[in-house]
């Protein structure tokens, strides 16, 4: 096979390649499942077992945790605020409903809309976290519930000032629940049950996170969003179909479980020394689809005349690479970090991540990171391109020679095949080499666009001039005239500046390999620029600034390699 075949074959699989990354994964979700009833005890039939007096919580068996109820908005609060977290908690069941991110807006207006996380509304959209307790069935008692209405020692909870909940069950047993928060977006959890009774009681910890209506997705197949959880080490990201369809049940020591967006988690994050038994499951309640992911620990007996205690936490935020870093460091979460979705190249994603979240506390700008990291990938790869680039050019020496025997063994392909590849081992040329580079910068192409398409690093950052958002295609259009026309075009037709740019950087660069002698396979070289113009036009203003950077480099690199070797730059093929 030719220099020009191989060079077309490359090429040709980029391209497939691309389509394929634009077909199965860019291409929306299908729709989910039709709603099924499940036959296992739903949330409804384990509330319908909670005794009616003094607002106790559902008497459930063992290894069920106990349904979230209607969030409950006429209820004292207690105000929740730290700077990067404000919201409230309810006191009638001591839920936390409602969170709002201070630092994140809907839009890169900063006046626009907080980012809304939890939400206490009593119908579709409900958010919320709660943490109790069930009785075991051997020692029957009055645990708190939904209706129970705690007394808290303060006011307010965050920068240090922690608030104490007290509920007694009239029969002897007092609960507490500590609550705390950070800096950022953890909550801890310190809850405790004195027995001053004469006989043991068991009961077993839950919490859950209850989410109302099934949330927008964005639809994307290298995106996860939905239920998520690590147990026994292990990443479990079933979707909201999944659970639809059947409920989802893992046995665990440690690990966490939550509901995960594009950039914000709610995780529940349970004593990481103790066993559990973590569902996701759904109902539905008047054609209102109902989300819960919950846990059961590990049964505790207090003895009479003693308290146990026990410390847990609750994540409600935005997913910080680093922050969750840190979180898994200090606390002994494992895997935390894998909540934001690295993917199938999570060994090249996140180190990039960390090489452009260095490079921007340095230059203090994402775009100019992202330079940077091209120009360190190119320095890393220059070996190999050197290789290849004079492959290239020998292989463009050796084209009369494969001419001749092209035309010699015209009719016998088997014959011209063995002559072409002893005429290889003769000089020394391997015709594949030229299409390593493009297969070593595909994963490169993949992990970057991972870490621009799923890092809130990336979210709203600008580079320079009209790209405001380094994660959003490019929103200018040449269709428009880069808005100087009163009009906007449809979206396949935004076709902005970034994008004319790198198809510009792909031609010039086109122009410097060796061209294909069949004019079928010429034409199809010189439209490719212009197809990979239209791909690219949906991508993040990042990545389309990467690959027009990229190619630049490329260029420079292949005109230095070739001047060093004497080879001249060739000629554009006549077509």
């Amino acid at each position: 096979m030719g220099d020009q075949r191989n060079l077309i074959v490359a090429i040709v699989f980029s391209v497939a390649i691309i389509l394929g990354f634009q077909y199965f994964y860019e291409l929306p979700r299908l729709k989910q499942a039709q709603e099924q009833q499940r036959t296992a005890q739903s949330v409804e039939e384990l509330a319908a077992n909670q005794p009616a007096a003094q607002g106790t919580g559902p008497n459930a068996v063992p290894g069920a945790a106990p349904a979230g109820q209607p969030p409950v908005e006429d209820a004292p609060r207690v105000r929740i605020d730290n700077g990067r977290l404000h919201g409230s908690l309810s006191l009638k069941g001591g839920r936390i409903d409602e969170v709002e991110l201070a630092n994140y807006h809907e839009t890169v207006d900063p006046s626009s809309p907080e980012i809304e996380l939890l939400n206490p509304t009593r119908g579709d959209g409900a958010y919320f976290a709660e943490f109790g307790w069930v009785a075991d069935e051997a020692t029957p008692a009055a645990v708190p519930g939904a209706d129970t209405l705690w007394q808290a020692d303060g006011e307010r909870i965050g920068n240090g000032s922690p608030v104490t909940m007290t509920w007694q069950n009239g029969q002897g047993l007092t609960f507490r629940k500590t609550l705390s928060l950070d800096d950022n977006y953890m909550f801890e959890l310190e809850r405790s049950v004195t027995n001053d009774t004469d006989q043991p009681v068991t009961l077993h910890p839950y919490g859950l996170l209850g989410r109302w209506g099934t949330p927008p997705t964005l639809g994307y197949y290298i995106l996860h969003e939905g239920p998520i959880g690590v147990f026994q080490e292990r990443l479990e990201e079933p979707n909201y179909s999944d659970v639809v369809e059947e409920t989802q049940e893992y046995t665990s020591t440690g690990g966490w479980l939550g509901y995960t967006d594009k950039y914000w988690l709610a995780s529940l994050v349970p004593p990481q020394d103790r066993e559990m038994n973590a569902t996701f499951r759904h109902t539905t309640d008047n054609n209102l689809d109902k989300y819960q992911t919950d846990y059961l620990g590990a049964p505790v007996t207090v003895a009479p005349g003693q308290t146990v205690d026990l410390t847990e936490h609750l994540f409600v935020g935005a997913k910080e690479v680093n922050l969750l870093d840190q979180y898994s460091e200090d606390l002994n979460i494992p895997l935390f970090d894998r909540a934001v979705d690295f993917g199938w190249f999570y060994f090249l994603t996140k180190p990039f991540f960390h090489i452009l979240n260095w490079l921007y506390h340095a230059t203090g700008n994402y775009g100019i990171a992202i330079l940077g990291l091209t120009l360190l990938v190119k320095i890393v790869l220059f070996p190999l391109a050197n290789k290849s680039y004079k492959s290239m050019s020998a292989m463009k020496a050796l084209q009369p020679e494969m001419e001749k025997l092209r035309e010699r063994y015209s009719d016998d392909r088997t014959k011209m095949q063995t002559e072409l590849m002893a005429l290889y081992k003769r000089e020394k040329v391997n015709p594949v080499s030229g299409c390593l580079p493009i297969l070593v910068q595909i994963p490169v192409f993949f992990a970057l666009y991972k870490v621009l398409f799923v890092s809130i690093e990336m979210r709203h950052a600008p580079f320079f001039g009209w790209i405001q958002d380094l994660s959003a295609p490019d929103p200018t259009s040449i269709f428009n005239l880069f808005g100087l026309i009163p009009w906007d075009p449809p979206a396949f037709l935004m076709i902005g500046i970034w994008p004319l740019i790198m198809g510009a950087t792909m031609f010039i660069q086109q122009r410097l390999n060796p061209q294909p002698p069949d004019p079928l396979q010429a034409k199809l070289m010189m439209y490719l620029p212009l197809i990979f113009i239209f791909m690219f036009a949906t991508f993040p203003a990042g990545l389309v600034i990467y690959w027009a950077w990229n190619n630049t480099l490329s260029v420079l690199q292949q005109w230095y390699i070739m001047k060093r070797h004497g080879k001249p730059v060739p000629a554009p093929a006549k077509t």
